[in-house]
C-alpha cells in the first residue's frame, strides 16, 4: 500500500512540475542573475568594510601596529 502512495506522490510532483510551474524566460533569468550578482558584490564590499573597521578598532584597543 505504501509503495502505491510513493508512486502517486511522484506522479503528482511530476505533473505539478510540468503543468503548474511557471518557468522564467531567458531574459527574466538573465535579469535575476545580474541582480543577484550585484547584490552579492555589494554585500561583499560591506562585509569587507566592516572587517577593516573592526580590525582598526582592535589595533587601537590593543596598540598593535597596523599591517
Amino acid at each position: 500500500m505504501k509503495k502505491y502512495k510513493i508512486l502517486r506522490d511522484i506522479e503528482e510532483s511530476y505533473n505539478e512540475l510540468v503543468h503548474k510551474v511557471s518557468w522564467p524566460t531567458a531574459s527574466e533569468l538573465a535579469n535575476s542573475t545580474v541582480i543577484v550578482m550585484v547584490a552579492s558584490i555589494i554585500l561583499a564590499i560591506v562585509i569587507w568594510l566592516i572587517d577593516l573597521g573592526l580590525n582598526e578598532i582592535m589595533h587601537l584597543i590593543y596598540n598593535i601596529p597596523s599591517m
